[in-house]
């Protein structure tokens, strides 16, 4: 792997340099991609030894010669309404890998529609919304019903202690228009305005918590390949309230690996008949670990590690249960229960 290409669109980017970092980290050199010729230069000060490829959404020209040589894309720049299909279009010339980070429901919804069939023709491997929201939670659900066909009902509980948002994930707020969709009898739907809000009883030290439906591209991935009747996702109040607060703060490090001190636990409850499984991740800061989770399915794409072609997901794609066996303590933990 270490004779690989791997391009890092948006690397400058907060999630970004968390990708570059864990690229490093394990010997591997990343080419430094992005449209803000400034911040890239100035990352680029930081790691002297890594090249650098000024491109723009807006001019495939500059796509293309900025991944001539790129065995992978993996494209951090969100609001991946405006980036992913370019980008992709881009990987699809160079007959390329491409990986992305989409929180966003359209934005994955769109590749899978556009692009399935030209993936499979390109031979190349499409994968959305690698990242906390849409891929851990696939890969959740896909390891707890790894013997189970089908599910009634999949509920998905986030609880975070506070949510401090990037500027990235600001703009991709406003730019996101789309309304908000669930899985209700097997059939992608607007989420129903009288969805209620629950009260969520996480581990400590999260806790207790009302959380209120959030779905988020975690509802594309896992309809896309797990036979469930009912979807949905909720989100603890206090860092919705975190977001829509325009004072609140962006994210600050607290540790050694730049993480900020915000705490994560995701919690999924799957039903069938009258049976009844769950799963928990616990860890630190929703953007870090989507860093751990791109390096893995980095990993298995370039060794081979695959179970599905052309567009797919975290939790179609690689053995779930493996996968998360192979992620750090640190990063994250697993537990089961049911």
């Amino acid at each position: 792997m270490t004779n690989k290409k791997i391009a890092v669109y948006g690397a400058y980017g907060h999630t970004g340099r968390f990708i570059v970092a864990e690229f490093i980290k394990h010997g591997l050199s990343p080419v430094l991609c992005g449209r803000n010729a400034v911040k890239l230069n100035k990352l680029h000060m930081e790691f002297p030894t890594l090249d650098v490829r000024i491109a723009d959404v807006q001019d495939p020209k500059s796509l293309d010669k900025a991944f001539s040589s790129a065995d992978i894309i993996i494209n951090c720049a969100g609001p991946f309404l405006d980036t992913a299909e370019p980008i992709i279009e881009s990987a699809i010339r160079h007959s390329v890998h491409y990986i992305d980070l989409s929180a966003e429901q359209m934005s994955v919804l769109n590749v899978m529609k556009n692009y399935s069939e030209r993936a499979d023709k390109a031979d190349i491997i499409v994968l959305p919304a690698t990242a906390f929201f849409g891929g851990l939670a696939d890969l959740l659900c896909s390891a707890l019903l790894q013997d189970w066909k089908s599910a009634d009902e999949i509920l998905i509980g986030i609880g975070l202690n506070f949510w401090h948002p990037t500027k990235g994930t600001r703009s991709t707020g406003k730019r996101n228009h789309y309304s908000r969709l669930v899985l209700s009898d097997h059939t992608l739907v607007t989420l129903p305005e009288n969805t209620r809000e629950k009260i969520w009883d996480f581990p400590k030290p999260i806790g207790n918590q009302t959380v209120v439906p959030v779905p988020l591209s975690e509802i594309i991935t896992i309809s896309h390949h797990i036979d469930v009747k009912n979807l949905n996702t909720y989100l603890s109040l206090n860092s919705v309230d975190d977001i829509r607060d325009e004072d609140t703060p962006p994210p600050q490090s607290f540790d050694d690996k730049g993480r900020s001190s915000q705490l994560f636990c995701m919690d999924i409850i799957a039903k069938k008949n009258n049976k009844k499984r769950c799963i928990t991740a616990e860890g630190r800061d929703i953007y870090a670990i989507t860093a751990p989770l791109v390096y893995e399915a980095v990993s298995r794409l370039f060794n081979g590690s695959i179970k599905a072609t052309g567009v797919t997901t975290l939790g179609e794609a690689f053995d779930a249960q493996d996968f998360l066996n192979s992620l750090s303590a640190d990063d994250l933990r697993v537990s089961y229960s049911g």
